[in-house]
């Protein structure tokens, strides 16, 4: 230890590619490797995060003395939380507990606690199940390591957490949260990424208003067809679709894999059935809007699926399922093999659309069933498009669609990275591109929620990259070479295996920083 800082200084510390960062001067955790012989450092303690590294001297700046030019560095939410976090601190230590602890001689104190943990090593302790904490010790002057189950939480009063060596400067808790992680540790085995932890838990999603009729809604002025008409999926897009068809006054028949998601939906006007088949039997028009292409097959082709109806003659099935062509011919030769209509119908939108009722519709098929379906489509969204009767035509518009909106994110992502590496402020960079030919109110949205660790899931990022897969697998089919999209699709792939999978499409953005 240097004599620049002394133990409990409270300070902004910076290190290489984040903003000065409010944090403490500490006692090093035993993991964290002193960095080289004549090198003028201090440990810091960062708050918000909860972790600890080695940062020069020069890189340190007195806390209250910098705070007025320095708290307005980072407009992002993880900052903001450090800053409350520092200023709790200032006015209730108590809450904080063993950062707290001052010791008389630091270097005295640090070189105890190696002598114990060298000692610890030597015994059978199972490592992965405890985690090292420093307590006072009435009758011994060493410190005890005591081990306490490892906490996830980083809230005001938890101790922080033991840090895995790792030669990224991220941690598991931090990509879960998106904050800075203030390490220079490599990732031990346990931790590599190819094992990443089950807890990354995807951000809460606000209840959907069955009840609330959106604006648009009520400026359409819909006259509600008098057939009756089938749902099967309640996911994120198909619930804001069946909201927008009760309240415009559709009979609706609803089916979900998780039935307890139908209970709602009945409480607003909705029949719920059993099986799909039943909802076909009963329906004039089923609509399907499922996960991916793979569950669009089993509810035609699965157990108690569509094929099961004793008879579809005359009966129309709209697929609303992100798909590829080959999985809608499958379908299309099924549905009319049992006199039934068919019609691709493939959505572009989020959740947010689903809800208002302005989504756009690309459907290609039977022109009947496309004309009977003008009142639903009317009520879920701003336009719908006959792309003609060929099959396969409203799959492919979408994955081109798609290939463009997954590029651009990519793209965004990458740029506001750059930008925060820079020194730039991120909100400044979006202000700009609000400004210039490129602005776009959806990318401006999805920045924004890059910036502010937002993930709320509007566009799952999982879907994303099962369209730019499907993408992929038409450029294949045509012999088109798809370069940008090919590098899109591993971006988005890796930030899937971070644990993203149900996020939004902008936590991609956690791949392109790290």
């Amino acid at each position: 230890m240097t004599e620049g800082y002394k133990l409990g200084d409270l300070v902004w510390a910076k290190m290489k590619g984040f903003s000065p960062w409010p944090g403490r001067v500490s006692i090093p955790t035993p993991e964290l490797k002193h960095p080289k012989k004549g090198m003028s450092v201090q440990c810091i303690y960062f708050f918000g995060t909860n972790n600890y590294a080695w940062i020069e001297e020069h890189n340190i700046k007195p806390y209250q003395e910098h705070k007025e030019q320095l708290i307005k560095s980072s407009k992002s939410a993880a900052f903001k939380e450090a800053c409350n976090q520092i200023e709790d601190y200032i006015v209730h230590p108590e809450n904080f507990g063993e950062i707290d602890e001052h010791v008389r001689d630091p270097d005295e104190e640090f070189d105890k606690m190696r002598d114990v943990l060298r000692k610890e090593s030597t015994e059978s302790v199972p490592k992965e199940e405890a985690t090292p904490e420093v307590k006072k010790e009435k009758k011994s002057s060493t410190p005890k390591v005591k081990a306490v189950k490892r906490s996830s939480s980083t809230g005001l009063k938890s101790t922080p957490r033991k840090m895995a060596k790792a030669s990224r400067s991220f941690t598991d808790s931090d990509l879960a949260n998106d904050k800075p992680s203030m390490l220079n540790h490599s990732f031990s085995k346990k931790s590599s990424l190819l094992q990443r932890p089950s807890n990354i838990l995807r951000p809460e999603t606000p209840p959907l208003d069955l009840e609330n009729v959106s604006e648009t809604l009520l400026e359409k002025n819909i006259k509600a067809s008098q057939m009756k008409f089938g749902f099967l999926g309640l996911g994120i897009m198909g619930s804001g679709i069946v909201k927008n068809l009760l309240n415009s006054g559709h009979k609706v028949l609803v089916w979900n894999r998780t039935a307890a998601k139908c209970k709602d939906f009945e409480k607003v006007g909705a029949t719920i059935a059993v099986t799909p088949c039943d909802v076909v039997e009963e329906a004039d028009i089923t609509f399907s809007c499922v996960a991916d292409p793979q569950a669009a097959k089993e509810m035609v082709f699965g157990n108690c699926g569509v094929l099961h109806c004793p008879t579809l003659e005359g009966k129309g099935y709209v697929e609303m399922t992100s798909i590829d062509s080959d999985t809608s011919h499958d379908i299309v030769e099924a549905i009319s093999g049992k006199g039934g209509r068919y019609l691709e119908a493939q959505i572009q939108g989020s959740k947010t659309q689903a809800e208002e009722g302005t989504l756009i519709i690309l459907a290609a098929g039977d022109r009947s069933l496309f004309d009977d379906c003008q009142s639903c489509f009317k009520a879920m969204s701003k336009n719908s498009f006959y792309l003609g009767s060929d099959i396969g035509n409203a799959s492919k518009m979408n994955s081109v669609l798609q290939v463009v909106g997954g590029v651009s994110l990519a793209a965004l992502a990458e740029g506001l990275a750059l930008a925060d590496r820079a020194g730039l402020n991120q909100a400044d960079l979006l202000d700009v591109l609000a400004l210039t030919p490129l602005a776009s109110p959806h990318l401006i949205l999805k920045g924004r929620a890059m910036i502010e660790s937002s993930y709320s899931t509007h566009q799952p990022l999982s879907h994303m990259q099962k369209d730019l897969k499907l993408a992929l697998g038409l450029g294949d089919a045509l012999e088109q070479s798809l370069p940008l999209t090919a590098t899109t699709n591993e971006i988005f792939k890796h930030a899937k295996r971070l644990g993203y999978a149900n996020h939004d499409v902008a936590a991609v953005y956690i791949r392109a920083r790290f």
